[in-house]
């Protein structure tokens, strides 16, 4: 199981109302095609949270690019040219114990960021998993 998290570019508040749900449901349109299995996407106005079941044959950079790519030209194409993502992506593994945690997680998405930024939520991702970083690598 793997938990991608993403960013728009610049963190800017481009994933707007009218086309958030039929984002979240194009990025899990596109993992089906990869073969894999969403079990919940979320995320806030200016990112997204994935929770995947994939399978061997794809590994999760191919992942990441492939959903990236087509999910940035879906919206630009629908909705909005100035839409993309950041470059980069964080991606952490989770075992079935942690499946229902994590979703629940996932889920309370704009709950949880009354209290906390995406940029706060993302370094103590990091910190939790013991990913070193230098933060001028992590914003784009």
């Amino acid at each position: 199981m793997l938990h991608f998290i993403f960013s728009t570019q610049g963190r800017r508040q481009l994933i707007k109302p009218e086309f958030r749900d039929g984002l979240f449901a194009y990025l899990g349109g596109i993992v089906r095609e990869m073969n894999g299995t969403a079990l919940i996407i979320n995320g806030g106005d200016d990112h997204v949270h994935m929770l995947l079941r994939i399978r061997p044959t794809h590994s999760a950079a191919e992942i990441g690019r492939v959903v990236k790519a087509n999910s940035s030209r879906w919206v630009r194409e629908k909705w909005s040219a100035e839409f993309a993502w950041q470059s980069g992506y964080g991606v952490f593994s989770v075992s079935e114990s942690n499946v229902g945690e994590v979703t629940k997680y996932i889920a309370g998405q704009e709950e949880h960021h009354k209290k906390q930024s995406f940029q706060e939520e993302f370094v103590a991702f990091l910190k939790k998993n013991n990913v070193k970083y230098d933060e001028k690598y992590i914003w784009d």
